[in-house]
């Protein structure tokens, strides 16, 4: 797990980050949601030394990460970005491979490695001798996440990993991430401007603005419980389709005092709606909002 206390950063007068503090479990995806100089990605670059912080400490499977030298201290962690950040004249075999060969792996052990890694993340093995411009966007970053992933860190790190990638392709992805959650039983942090996409990906969202965390908690808690002005109004213009990406057709059938549905229970009204056009749920829906945001705490 990752602990982050106090974490701070100053740049001369200027607070760009103000006293963070959160904690994420293995097995957990933490989102730092906000706006374009909230301070969410100096906040995670901070956690990998790439940006020095001020004050505070960061604790990573119980080692303080001062005591570690930066380059040991990013061997730890994957790193996933927008943009990617493949090496152009390597081929994604030797992409996917590059911090396991700087750990000294044996040849085997990384291939085999790769193959892993190529299978999970839905990639052709007829992919690995080819560099990263014949690969399309979407494959391009399932490249970057496997790589991440690569050596087994203890955390992941990703900083808008989907922000570049066309609405349907990101989606697709944000799917496929959301499957690999639990099975990778890694602390990840995770960046983004999105909220819906925090709502779909995070176990907790910490909102932020102007370096200084304004919400922390679960999802549900952050749309049906924003405890700050800007909190209600960061979420406020998507706060239907959030409810509607956060309630499940178990959640909608209990307020209505439904039978068990033919379709999985515990799929969200918003995936649901994806590939049903059902206007009589939508409807049902509305007709116990009241009722099913109750159950949550909210009036």
């Amino acid at each position: 797990m990752i602990e982050v206390q106090s974490l701070t950063k100053t740049y001369g007068r200027s607070i760009v980050v103000d006293n963070v503090t959160f904690s994420v479990g293995r097995g957990e995806v933490l989102v730092l949601l906000g706006t374009s100089g909230s301070g969410k990605t100096t906040t995670l670059k901070m956690i990998n030394g790439l940006v020095p912080k001020t004050t505070g400490t960061v604790v990573i499977e119980g080692t303080n990460t001062d005591q570690l030298k930066p380059v040991d201290l990013r061997r730890r962690i994957g790193y996933v970005i927008q943009n990617v950040g493949l090496f152009p004249h390597y081929t994604i075999a030797q992409n996917i491979g590059v911090v396991p060969e700087l750990l000294g792996w044996a040849k085997s052990r990384i291939e085999l490695r790769v193959e892993e890694l190529m299978e999970m993340m839905g990639l052709s093995g007829e992919l690995m001798n080819r560099k990263p411009a014949e690969l399309s966007g979407g494959q391009q970053q399932r490249v970057g996440i496997a790589r991440a992933l690569a050596a087994d860190p203890d955390l992941i790190l990703l900083d808008e990993p989907f922000g570049a990638l066309d609405p349907i392709t990101r989606h697709e992805l944000q799917m496929e991430f959301k499957r690999l959650e639990g099975a990778l039983n890694k602390a990840m942090v995770l960046v983004t401007h999105d909220v819906t996409e925090a709502v779909i990906l995070g176990d907790i969202i910490c909102i932020m603005d102007e370096g200084k965390v304004q919400q922390l908690g679960p999802p549900a808690e952050i749309i049906f419980h924003p405890k700050t002005e800007f909190v209600r109004k960061f979420i406020g213009r998507q706060k239907l389709q959030l409810e509607l990406s956060l309630i499940t057709l178990s959640d909608l059938q209990r307020a209505a005092g439904a039978g068990e549905a033919e379709v999985e229970k515990d799929i969200t009204l918003a995936e649901y709606m994806q590939t049903h056009e059902d206007h009589e749920l939508l409807q049902m829906y509305f007709n116990y909002r009241k009722k099913i945001r109750s159950t949550h705490g909210a009036g």
